[in-house]
């Protein structure tokens, strides 16, 4: 996992965040706000599957020889998918790491 990536995933996050509270996802905050970490990872999550609900759609549609089905676009929605996947289970990887590591501490 690169920079411009993990770059990528705090940006999601911030606009999850955002939307989450109900401020555009450009606004800046001049106080520090509240943030819900769990309604940030669910909507995370929620946008993950979103993107694999839609990749299938277009991989069933263009199975069934639908007029508007792309092969082009079905190859490039189910990438899509994949990469949000693989880079919410390595969000999740290093959620558990840091999990196990502050259980490990010694008081």
């Amino acid at each position: 996992m690169d920079i411009s990536s993990i770059d990528n995933l705090l940006g999601q996050l911030r606009a999850a965040s955002a939307a989450a509270t109900g401020q555009p996802a450009n606004a800046k905050a001049a106080s520090p706000s509240k943030t819900d970490f769990a309604e940030v990872l669910k909507n995370s999550i929620d946008s993950v599957n979103d993107a694999q609900v839609k990749a299938e759609g277009l991989a069933r549609d263009f199975e069934l020889g639908k007029p508007n089905a792309n092969l082009n676009d079905v190859m490039i929605s189910l990438q899509k998918a994949n990469l949000s996947f693989q880079e919410m289970v390595q969000v999740r990887n290093k959620l558990v790491t840091a999990y196990r590591d502050i259980m490990n501490m010694q008081i």
